[in-house]
């Protein structure tokens, strides 16, 4: 199986996010070396428009084929289309299993990865395995400011949280399945996608300052260790 982290330059809210410092690494670092350390993959590549970028993932032990275009590398550009360009690009043959992570994917755990490979195996109809999460706190009971507070599901308000239905987001931590499905561009959040779920505690979206402070916590949580800065 391969390993296909994504990692492009262009990151707004936190600048050069992918390579932003991360307990003594570059954030893109800790995923290299967990993506190696899982004993999971034959190669780690990673796909990224940056040489900086580019530089730090080589010297962290992984793969860089090719610089991505500048095309897939913009802020709507889809994660299936940046691991279709990979295949293409690499020739990879369309039975091989690949892994898809974000250089933001810290928290990864590889028993996850081990269950979601296992999943595949085991029921051969699921096209992909990725990681979900279930919210906090229920979306049944969240609020809209229209400009007043305005509930969105008025038919819930008066039910227990614990009897309302689980619902679950996407961690983006990442996405398995076999190359042909990448290559079609089938869709990953489907029907035909096993769900691996995971505690909040192994989940971090990164968008912002705060939200680093966060991972960093989590991060520390899981290794047990403690940041040196």
């Amino acid at each position: 199986m391969l390993a296909l982290i994504l990692a492009r330059a262009g990151s707004k809210r936190i600048p050069q996010k992918n390579i932003y410092p991360f307990l003594g690494k570059p954030l893109i670092a800790h995923v290299i070396e967990g993506a190696l350390n899982s004993a999971l993959f034959t190669q780690v590549l990673v796909s990224t428009d940056s040489p900086q970028i580019a530089q730090i993932a080589q010297d962290h032990g992984a793969h860089i084929p090719f610089l991505r275009p500048a095309s897939l590398a913009d802020d709507f550009t889809p994660t299936l289309e940046v691991a279709a360009h990979a295949i293409e690009a690499l020739q990879i043959p369309l039975e091989t299993p690949i892994c898809v992570l974000y250089a933001t994917s810290i928290l990864l755990q590889a028993c996850y990865l081990q269950d979601a490979r296992h999943a595949l195996q085991q029921y051969p109809h699921y096209k992909y395995a990725l990681a979900l999460a279930p919210y906090a706190s229920s979306p049944y009971r969240s609020f809209s400011l229209t400009p007043h507070i305005t509930p969105l599901f008025p038919q819930h308000l008066q039910e227990r949280s614990q009897d309302l239905p689980s619902l679950y987001h996407d961690t983006g931590l990442f996405y398995m399945g076999e190359a042909r499905h990448f290559a079609k561009l089938e869709p990953l959040l489907a029907p035909h996608s096993y769900p691996v779920v995971v505690p909040h505690l192994h989940a971090q979206d990164i968008d912002t300052l705060d939200d680093l402070e966060l991972a960093k916590l989590k991060y520390q949580l899981l290794h047990g260790c403690q940041n040196p800065s």
